[in-house]
């Protein structure tokens, strides 16, 4: 079945509204909690839809195996991501279906908390999120506690670590984890953190069970996932496909009918990939050949007549300044590179300034707390390959007739979310 002919499952049924508990339950049906949840959710072959793609039961079943009386779910909905919408497009159509996830997960590992954390500034998905909690509260549907948290929109804020840190003492700063996966704890309780998305599935799950689920995708990455499309598009898009379907129709979803440049996926973490690989399917074991994944499920587009050296730069610029700058290689070598960036994209750089990139972009990875430099490396490194020939002649003081107005990449936010449209 193809993106085209399959049906939505987490977007379905637009309203132009949240959908209220009532029309919820008419549209999905009732919410039980099946004694055989994990077994389901290893079945099913959920992955984590933040961006990491970790398998959702191997990473419950730590929780539930852990011995305190204290437990926390934590829905991650924070969408630090400029380019993405995914998060707060669900929220807005569908607020109780992420809720419904949440309580299911929260009763499978003994947790007796749930925070639901939405930036600050969506003030939409706050209000959505809010009333669906007051709705829920007034049925009496609570088995947990579930508060709603507003931790600030910085990029960082949304890395799973930071976000508990933030919790447990109002801080955004990531924790060290030499090991993944890790438990991570608000005091000594552990916590289950998983993105919106990922919470909406276990619902589906729930109720439909993991063959269902497996009805759309491929055998190793199954179901369907949430993309939001943006950068040179007539209208950003957050659309719905089943995963494997050919990056091509998922850009024909957005107008796009012209082969692009390039491509960045996954996020501004992610990876560029030239326009001829669009043909690929879009899951991770057919974009792993070519250096890239899924990721936080963003597709940038960048048309042919654009520079790839300068969308690039600004967004090495603003990661850069994203950073939490607790570490010194993050905090001082991202800035560099950016640096390094922003002098080819003028013209001023030099074959030095490219050495010195893939020299810094050796020296940073793999050394921060987090996994945000080795995000801007990745991407970096990528757009070295894919720009490859733009850069030798921005690295000779040639810059293309495009580097001095190439914004189609725009930082720190790409577009109002009340231009957004949902297909």
């Amino acid at each position: 079945m193809t993106s085209l002919e399959a049906p939505p499952r987490l977007l379905v049924g637009n309203l132009g509204r949240p959908r209220t508990l009532v029309e919820h339950e008419q549209l999905f049906g009732p919410m039980t909690s099946p004694g055989d949840l994990l077994a389901m959710l290893d079945s099913s072959g959920l992955r984590g839809r933040g961006g990491a793609g970790f398998p959702t039961g191997k990473k419950v079943a730590l929780i539930a195996g852990e011995r305190h009386r204290h437990k926390y779910v934590v829905v991650n909905a924070m969408e630090g991501e400029p380019a993405a919408h995914k998060d707060r497009t669900l929220l807005s159509m569908n607020p109780h279906l992420v809720l419904d996830g949440a309580e299911a997960l929260a009763h499978l590992v003994g947790a007796h908390e749930i925070a639901v954390c939405v930036a600050r500034e969506s003030s939409k998905a706050i209000d959505h999120v809010e009333r669906a909690i007051n709705e829920r509260a007034r049925r009496g549907r609570h088995h947990v506690n579930v508060e709603l948290h507003t931790p600030p929109g910085r990029y960082i804020a949304g890395e799973e670590s930071a976000l508990v840190h933030w919790l447990d003492d109002n801080e955004t700063l990531p924790q060290y984890r030499p090991a993944r996966p890790t438990i991570l704890r608000i005091g000594r309780g552990p916590v289950l953190v998983d993105n919106a998305e990922t919470h909406a599935n276990v619902a589906l799950i729930a109720r439909r069970g993991p063959q269902w689920f497996r009805n759309l995708g491929t055998l190793e990455h199954p179901g369907t996932n949430m993309v939001s499309i943006t950068g040179g598009v007539d209208r950003p898009v957050v659309t719905e496909v089943a995963l494997g379907t050919p990056i091509r129709d998922i850009l024909a979803i957005a107008g796009v009918t012209q082969t692009p440049r390039a491509l960045l996926l996954g996020g501004y973490g992610g990876t560029w990939i030239d326009g001829r690989h669009v043909d690929t399917p879009y899951d991770n074991e057919s974009l792993a050949p070519i250096g890239a994944s899924v990721g936080a499920g963003v597709i940038v587009v960048l048309p042919a007549h654009s520079c790839g050296i300068a969308e690039t730069s600004n967004i090495a610029r603003w990661m850069a300044n994203e950073s939490a700058r607790q570490c010194g290689p993050c905090a001082f070598g991202l800035p560099a590179m950016a640096s390094n960036l922003a002098d080819l994209t003028s013209g001023r750089g030099r074959g030095t300034s490219v050495i010195e990139l893939r020299e810094r972009a050796s020296v940073i990875a793999g050394r921060g707390a987090c996994r945000h430099p080795d995000g801007v490396i990745r991407m970096v490194q990528s757009a070295l390959t894919v720009f490859g020939d733009d850069l030798a002649e921005h690295a000779k003081g040639r810059p293309c007739a495009m580097a001095a107005h190439s914004r189609f990449v725009s930082v720190p936010r790409l577009e109002r979310e009340d231009e957004l449209v949902w297909e």
